[in-house]
């Protein structure tokens, strides 16, 4: 029997190298269990302190998608085609820590979404489209949405590569530094 001790760590972290940016989506939409345990994905991410600073609202309204897409472009081109979408609400306050713990919950839902062969990408909602997004989402006072991941089936283009083999990333010698700074890779 093969162990995970019997395999390179590389192959066993694989999957997670392969989850991606997906903005396309077909007809065909995520099922509640599907967003289901995206959502409890997210609710279970760590956050500073334990604080839980997050809360998701599921949005399946395409009317309501498609006003955030109108709005927001071209950060919200990924609710162009979208069916569903689970925005992170956030309070006010705490900016950098809800910022970690919010982005945080948003790439555990990219990874599940891959898990599930769904595809997820992020719609970054900017500070002049929050407070359409928050009358929208029927937010509180006090609360805004800055993230919303979109969720979805993606289309053939989209799981089509973007950059040619080997081309995605930087070289790794380029940005992982053992020790410290390489001094023959600092300007100035």
């Amino acid at each position: 029997m093969t162990t995970d001790r019997d395999r390179a760590p590389l192959e066993i972290v694989r999957p997670l190298l392969r989850v991606r940016q997906i903005r396309q989506f077909t007809d065909d939409p995520p099922t509640a269990a599907e967003i289901g345990a995206l959502v409890d994905v997210a609710r279970w991410s760590g956050s500073s302190m334990n604080t839980q600073p997050w809360r998701f609202i599921v949005v399946r309204d395409r009317a309501v998608l498609l006003q955030i897409h109108a709005a927001g472009l071209p950060q919200t081109r990924s609710l162009a085609t979208a069916l569903a979408a689970i925005a992170i609400a956030l309070p006010n306050g705490d900016a950098i820590s809800h910022a970690y713990d919010e982005g945080r919950a948003a790439e555990r839902m990219l990874i599940g979404a891959s898990f599930l062969g769904l595809g997820a990408g992020i719609a970054w909602v900017l500070p002049g489209v929050r407070p359409l997004v928050a009358d929208l989402l029927a937010l509180p006072d006090g609360w805004f949405v800055r993230t919303i991941v979109v969720v979805g089936r993606p289309t053939d283009a989209a799981r089509a590569p973007k950059a040619a083999p080997g081309k995605a990333r930087l070289p790794r010698e380029e940005v992982v530094f053992e020790g410290r700074w390489p001094a023959d890779r600092r300007e100035g």
